[in-house]
C-alpha cells in the first residue's frame, strides 16, 4: 500500500488551471489574429468562448487547491473561521520560492481573465465595438499570463528534487501543451453545445441529413489546433520518456511506473496515450485531412466535436492523475 498525500484536490487544481489558462491563452491568439477586425466574425465568437470560459475553470482550480490547505481544512473543522483566510499570507510576501510565484501567477491571471471576459459579455459585443481596444489589450496580457500559468503547473511538481518522477523539465512543457490542448477542446465543446446557428439548410439535403454544419473555418481552425497542440503533446511525452531513460539513477527506476508492467502503466498508456491523446487525434484526422489536402469543404458533425472535446478533457485530467500519483509512490529519495 502506498500513502499518497496529494490526492483529487490537488489534480483536479493542475487540470482546471491548465484549461482555463489554455483556454485564455487560445481565446487570445485567435482574437489578435484576426477575431478583432480582422478576416472573420467567427473567429470573434472562438475568442468569446474561450474568454468565456477561462475564468471558471481558473477559481474553481483555486479554490479546491485553496480548500486542500491544511489550515483551511482545520478552520472548517474545528470552528476556527478567521483560519479561513490565512491563505492571503502567500500574498503578503514576495519571494522566489514556486508556490509563492504561482500564488501571484493564479491570483493576476483570474482577475485579468474576469476583466477579459467582461469585454466579451454585452450580446452586442463585436470586434470593432466599443471595448475592442480594452479587450485587444487585455489579450496581450492574457498570453503570457496564460502561457505562465500553464507553465507553472509543471513546474510546482518539477521543483522537487526528492520526487524523482517530477523532478524533469520536460514536465512542465508537457503540461503546457496539454493546457493549450485542453483549452481548445473546452472551446469546442462549448462551441457545439451553444452554436446552434452553423446548422445546414435545405440547399443541402446531404449535409442536413446528416446533421453537418456548413464549411466554417472557426471549426477547422479549432480542430487543426488541436491536431497540432496533441502532435506535439505526443512528442512530449516521448521526451519526458527519454529524458528519464538516459538519466542514471532514481528517475530511470521511477520511470518504471508507467512502463509495460508498472502499477499505472494501463491508465497510462491506455487512458492517456491510447483514449486521450491518439484515439481524438485519428478522428480530426479524418475531417481534416480532405480539407487541408484535396480541399474539401470542412464537415464534421456536431457529436464528433463534443465527443472528441470530452475525451481530450478525460485525457488532460487522467494525465495529471498519473503523474501526480505516479510521483508519490516512486518517491522521495535522498537528496
Amino acid at each position: 500500500m502506498y500513502e499518497t498525500l496529494w490526492g483529487l484536490p490537488v489534480i483536479g487544481y493542475l487540470f482546471l488551471a491548465g484549461v482555463g489558462a489554455g483556454a485564455l491563452t487560445v481565446s487570445a491568439s485567435v482574437l489578435l489574429r484576426g477575431g478583432a477586425g480582422g478576416f472573420s466574425s467567427k473567429h470573434f465568437q472562438i475568442a468569446r468562448y474561450g474568454a468565456l470560459l477561462a475564468p471558471l475553470p481558473l477559481i474553481l482550480g483555486t479554490g479546491m487547491i485553496i480548500f486542500e490547505l491544511g489550515t483551511f481544512r482545520a478552520a472548517i473543522e474545528n470552528g476556527e473561521f478567521f483560519r479561513l483566510f490565512k491563505f492571503i499570507n502567500l500574498f503578503l510576501t514576495v519571494n522566489m520560492s514556486p508556490m509563492n510565484i504561482g500564488s501571484w501567477l493564479l491570483g493576476l491571471c483570474i482577475l485579468l481573465s474576469l476583466a477579459y471576459a467582461y469585454t466579451f459579455l454585452p450580446k452586442d459585443a463585436g470586434p470593432n465595438d466599443d471595448k475592442s481596444e480594452l479587450r485587444r489589450a487585455l489579450a496581450w496580457a492574457g498570453i503570457p499570463f496564460g502561457i505562465a500559468v500553464a507553465i507553472y503547473t509543471g513546474v510546482m511538481l518539477g521543483a522537487m528534487p526528492a520526487r524523482p518522477f517530477w523532478n524533469t523539465p520536460v514536465l512542465a512543457l508537457l503540461f503546457l501543451l496539454s493546457a493549450l490542448s485542453g483549452g481548445t477542446a473546452g472551446i469546442l465543446l462549448l462551441k457545439a453545445i451553444f452554436d446552434h446557428n452553423g446548422k445546414t439548410t435545405g440547399t443541402d439535403a446531404k449535409a442536413a441529413a446528416a446533421s453537418k454544419r456548413p464549411a466554417g473555418h472557426s471549426e477547422y481552425l479549432l480542430a487543426t489546433s488541436d491536431m497540432l497542440f496533441i502532435g506535439f503533446e505526443i512528442l512530449a511525452v516521448f521526451l519526458f520518456i527519454m529524458y528519464a531513460q538516459l538519466t542514471v539513477g532514481a528517475q530511470a527506476h521511477a520511470l518504471n511506473v508507467i512502463l509495460p508492467g508498472g502499477e499505472l502503466a494501463l491508465l497510462f498508456w491506455g487512458g492517456v496515450v491510447l483514449v486521450g491523446m491518439l484515439i481524438p487525434l485519428a478522428i480530426e484526422l479524418r475531417y481534416v485531412v480532405p480539407a487541408l489536402v484535396y480541399h474539401k469543404p470542412y464537415m464534421a458533425p456536431r457529436s464528433v466535436d463534443v465527443i472528441v472535446a470530452v475525451i481530450v478533457l478525460s485525457g488532460g485530467f487522467l494525465l495529471r492523475y498519473v503523474v501526480v500519483i505516479a510521483g508519490q509512490i516512486t518517491g522521495p529519495v535522498g537528496i
